[in-house]
This record gives structure tokens, sequence and C-alpha cells, in this order.
């Protein structure tokens, strides 16, 4: 982790070893009784991935708010329009821009300008809105435009089952340190992308 990383707080870091304690029992457990087991042992391996998911989501949920605290101070709205979005399976792209200047990076969008409110940014992801195609701009606590064009990732590896969203989002956070949150049409999943890498995000409860 580099100096500029945020540390774990001190309940979050408790939380985290009780459930890496967790994650390593089961582990061990199934390692010392593997050739024992008499029933499909994808239950055990289910169960794994579970705490392994939580463990995961739960620390990315934390990162992905001190990424954003220092520039805006709407996490809280960002945080309800992801979770709304996320229920009602509409597909998001949306871009907080940090400290580069995303003018190369970001094409064609519909000038907006306009205070950021999370009714404002579901509405624009309303899938019969005409902006809902391509990504939000925002920057500091405003909504700068919509319908933007990114730079998609032309990095296959583990890409395959991702679709344009993803590898935009991923694209954008390859070449710029802006932070990219996509929620999933087909799943409703919300994730953030930041230098070049995907990371799966709960935001309920932040």
């Amino acid at each position: 982790m580099s100096l500029n990383e945020p540390r774990l707080s001190i309940a979050l870091a408790n939380k985290l070893k009780s459930n890496l304690e967790n994650l390593s029992f089961e582990i061990n457990q199934l390692v010392h009784t593997v050739d024992q087991k008499k029933s499909n042992l994808l239950n055990e391996f289910e169960e794994i991935h579970h705490l392994f998911h939580d463990v995961q989501v739960s620390t990315a949920s934390y990162y992905l708010k001190s990424y954003l605290a220092p520039f805006t101070e709407q996490f809280e709205v960002i945080s309800i329009a992801i979770q709304h979005l996320s229920e009602r399976n509409h597909g998001a792209l949306i871009v907080i821009q940090r400290k580069d200047n995303l003018e190369n990076f970001v094409h064609s969008g519909i000038p907006i300008h306009a205070k950021l409110t999370f009714p404002l940014l579901e509405t624009i992801f309303y899938r019969n809105s005409p902006l809902h195609d391509g990504a939000v701009l925002i920057c500091n606590d405003k909504i700068i435009s919509a319908s933007n064009v990114l730079p998609v990732s032309d990095h296959k590896v583990g890409m395959k089952k991702l679709g344009t969203r993803h590898r935009a989002g991923i694209g954008l956070s390859e070449q710029t340190d802006a932070l990219v949150l996509i929620v999933s049409e087909e799943t409703g999943k919300a994730s953030f992308a930041l230098g070049g890498n995907l990371y799966p995000i709960m935001m309920k409860g932040l």
C-alpha cells in the first residue's frame, strides 16, 4: 500500500481480522477433512466463496468512501443513487473526477452543470431517458455532463464476461486517476474501477 492510500479504521480492521480468521478456520477444516468427505464439496466451496466475497465487499466499500471523500462532499447522495439504481437493475456509469483533468478522455457529453442530487442522477439513468447511455461526469458536487463516451479498455485478461460499461470504466481508470462507479443492467451489482482494477461494492449501510 502506498503512502497515499487511506488507512483502515480500527473498527474495520478488527472486523476484517475476525472475518479472515473465520475464513482461515473454514479453509483449514476443509484441508484436514477433504479426504474424509462423503458429500459434495461444492457446498463447502460456496460457503468459503461467500465468506471471502463479504470480506472483499466490505473492504472495497470502505476504501471507496475514503477515495471519494477529498473530492466530493456528496458521497451519501451518490450512495443512495447507486443503491436505488442497483435495486432496479438500471445500468449506470458514473465518473468522479479527482486530480487529473479528464478533458482529453471524456468525450461527446451533453452539458448538465447542475447540483448533484440522487433524483437527478437516477433520472438520467432511467431506461427511457435519452441520456441513459454513456457516462455521467461529476466534479466536486456538480453533475457536469451526461451521455459521455469513455475510452474502452483493450485489456482482455479476465474480461471476457464484462460488458461495455465495465470495460469503459476500467479503460478510463487505466489512463487517469478518475474513480468510475458502475451498475450492471443485467445483475444490478455495483462496482467501482480505479487504477485499472474493478472492485465489487455494497453501498447500503455505509
